[in-house]
């Protein structure tokens, strides 16, 4: 055999080998791309409506049609509605909002405690994102002001909660900049533009900005916005769904999507009135 042709046929095998290799890459490229799918946590249909809803009230035209989560730039109670004890956080005059973090996180700590009687503990976290101005302690102390309210969930008799710095949980409540909740977001493609929160698996996801300045539709305190935030989308967490206004005059309940429009309700933040009556409206499918 000539020195040439054992040249090409070298030079051919060789093609053959690269090819299968490149062939194996991709279906182990593949294979991940699907588990990854397969095993996210779901972002529900309810929530896909809730970006949207809450960046069309925002003034933006350009909100997505499909996959969304659910936001809590929502509509809290105006000012003859109760308000949660006053904020440990700093007031939103003295809080910076950058536009981005770096996207890592803060733990806050938990000495145990549990709020509320019911035999139902649910776990949960709060993380704050580094380098912003809301100590993560803070912020857990008013989301434990707000689940340990007599209004709110615990009132069920069935459900208490637990704040937990390590180990198993139930749902995680994150702060962010508006950047970095775009960048959790849109992992699971939601837009949310810089403007609104999402709830994607067991995380809710606040954006800075709503928690700091609220929303622009909410005229009423900060306090009573931020209760809105935790108690509806921890309602969808205990498998709650949404509902809407029971009557003119009543009370909207906290599962309402109360940016879409109160349909003669007035804004309520919480579940239940103080007397322990369930503040519910007919289900929305």
């Amino acid at each position: 055999m000539s020195r040439a042709r054992a040249r090409r046929r070298r030079g051919s095998a060789r093609l053959v080998l690269a090819g299968l290799a490149s062939g194996a890459v991709l279906l182990a490229a593949g294979a991940a791309v699907a588990h990854w799918r397969h095993t996210r946590p779901p972002v529900t249909d309810d929530q896909a409506a809730d970006v949207a809803d809450a960046l069309d009230a925002a003034g933006r035209t350009d909100a997505p049609d499909a996959p969304s989560g659910s936001p809590s730039g929502r509509t809290a109670g105006p000012s003859g509605s109760p308000s949660v004890k006053a904020s440990p956080s700093p007031s939103p005059s003295t809080v910076a909002v950058p536009a981005t973090g770096p996207g890592t996180f803060v733990t806050a700590e938990a000495d145990g405690s549990t709020v509320g009687t019911g035999s139902r503990v649910r776990r949960y976290k709060v993380l704050v994102e580094e380098g912003i101005d809301i100590r993560p302690s803070a912020a857990a102390a008013e989301i434990s002001d707000v689940l340990a309210d007599r209004r709110g969930w615990t009132r069920d008799g069935i459900n208490s909660f637990r704040l937990v710095s390590s180990g198993s949980y139930d749902f995680v409540v994150k702060i962010a900049t508006p950047g970095t909740v775009d960048e959790i977001c849109g992992a699971y493609g939601l837009l949310t533009r810089g403007e609104v929160n999402c709830a994607v698996g067991t995380d809710v996801v606040v954006n800075l900005k709503r928690w700091v300045l609220g929303s622009p539709q909410f005229d009423g305190p900060i306090g009573d916005y931020r209760a809105l935030i935790i108690n509806h989308e921890v309602g969808h967490r205990l498998g709650h769904g949404h509902e809407t206004c029971p009557g003119p005059g009543l009370p909207a309940p906290a599962m309402m999507q109360q940016i879409k429009g109160l349909k003669g309700c007035v804004a309520n933040a919480w579940p239940y009135d103080r007397d322990g009556n369930y503040l519910s409206g007919p289900s929305v499918p």
